[in-house]
């Protein structure tokens, strides 16, 4: 039996009239980037995200970088955030010339840890405290962070919250959408993510008109009206086509992530009966909805050789990440040590990702569960 990791031809065959229908309008028009297919999208996931305003760029990692950009980070600044995520996250704060933080982990949800954030910014010296701007807690693998603590630390010292949601779109925390608590959100439409694109794609959202405008000039290269530039923005543009295809796929979301959440339950009960939930570790759930882009276990020995061994039967699996990021050599000027941030490197050592896209059947789960019993029980 083949399981692969992820399967989006399955999903595809769900869509494929209205995607070829979407496809067909945008190639009679010749408009191929921003104009109405953009906007109609950007106005529909801004209210799925519960946010007021919501601007479509170019890619997730361009999220970010806009998203910084606009809220006047640079040289001279610091921006925390954790080094168990893509490379994405801190690689955009450098891009704009400020100096990621970092800080660990939760050990239970690999989100940013708000103790350690708070401990953190209290012991840092006052000069550079004042160089701290912005926070980006990432809501990894689909489920927020723990946002209350982060956002009482971040007005405590009047940091900008960029929250960072390209694998969360639809998690909430209390109630309240991912991209929706901070200053901005930062979504990705890369096409494994849970609502994905045919290439290339993302999303900001903000809570503010003034945020929103800005965000806008920024993204055309500072431009406005047509060869008059008031800031020195960038090409961060969507095209139409990926916004249409985002459009289509919006109505099929919420359920594609209720069978990924009933995937996961299912795994979890298969890994009770199977005697197997003690010696892995099981994802946990901590927050009202968690949206599972990713179903992540932990495998205290043998990761990797799990890993082949599924291989060698056909099931798909990922290892994210196995170097966090602070241990990647373009990061050694930051001056961190391995052992800096034991949970990180913990996780990044013993994390597997399993398949749990939606149209998996219940025999595939059962099947990947029972052979990583068969690894476990005969070493």
């Amino acid at each position: 039996m083949q399981v692969p990791l992820l399967d989006l031809k399955a999903q595809y065959q769900q869509i494929k009239a209205e995607v070829r229908t979407r496809m067909d309008e945008i190639c009679e028009s010749q408009q191929f980037i921003l104009g109405p297919q953009v906007a109609l999208m950007e106005e529909a996931v801004a209210q799925y995200c519960q946010a007021p305003h919501a601007v479509g760029v170019s890619s997730g990692s361009d999220a970010l970088i806009i998203a910084l950009m606009a809220a006047g980070i640079g040289p001279g600044h610091r921006v925390v955030t954790t080094p168990y995520t893509f490379f994405a996250t801190a690689g955009a704060i450098a891009r704009v010339g400020a100096l990621p933080v970092f800080v660990d982990v939760e050990v239970d949800t690999y989100n940013l840890d708000p103790a350690q954030f708070a401990a953190v910014m209290a012991q840092m010296s006052p000069g550079e405290r004042e160089t701290v701007k912005a926070v980006i807690p990432v809501h990894l693998y689909g489920q927020c962070a723990e946002m209350d603590p982060i956002l009482e630390t971040s007005r405590q010292y009047n940091l900008t919250v960029i929250e960072d949601a390209a694998q969360a779109i639809g998690a909430e925390y209390k109630g309240r959408r991912a991209g929706s608590m901070g200053d901005f959100g930062c979504f990705s439409f890369f096409p494994s993510k849970n609502l994905g694109a045919f290439g290339d794609g993302g999303l900001v959202t903000c809570p503010t008109q003034a945020m929103d405008q800005r965000l806008r000039l920024l993204r055309m290269h500072g431009m406005e009206p047509k060869y008059y530039h008031h800031a020195i923005g960038g090409n961060f543009r969507l095209d139409a086509l990926q916004a249409a295809i985002v459009a289509v796929k919006l109505p099929y979301l919420d359920g594609w992530s209720q069978a990924r959440q009933k995937n996961a339950a299912l795994y979890r009960r298969l890994f009770q009966e199977a005697g197997l939930a003690g010696r892995i570790g099981l994802p946990v759930a901590k927050q009202n909805r968690h949206i599972y882009n990713q179903f992540v276990i932990r495998v205290p020995k043998e990761r990797d050789a799990l890993r082949k061994y599924l291989a060698d039967q056909q099931i798909g699996s990922e290892v994210y990440y196995p170097v966090p990021l602070h241990r990647q050599a373009c990061f050694a000027y930051l001056g961190y040590q391995a052992g800096d941030f034991p949970v990180s490197e913990q996780a990044a050592a013993e994390t597997l990702a399993l398949p749990v896209y939606p149209e998996l059947k219940a025999d595939q789960l059962a099947f990947v569960v029972e052979k990583i019993g068969e690894f476990l029980n005969n070493g």
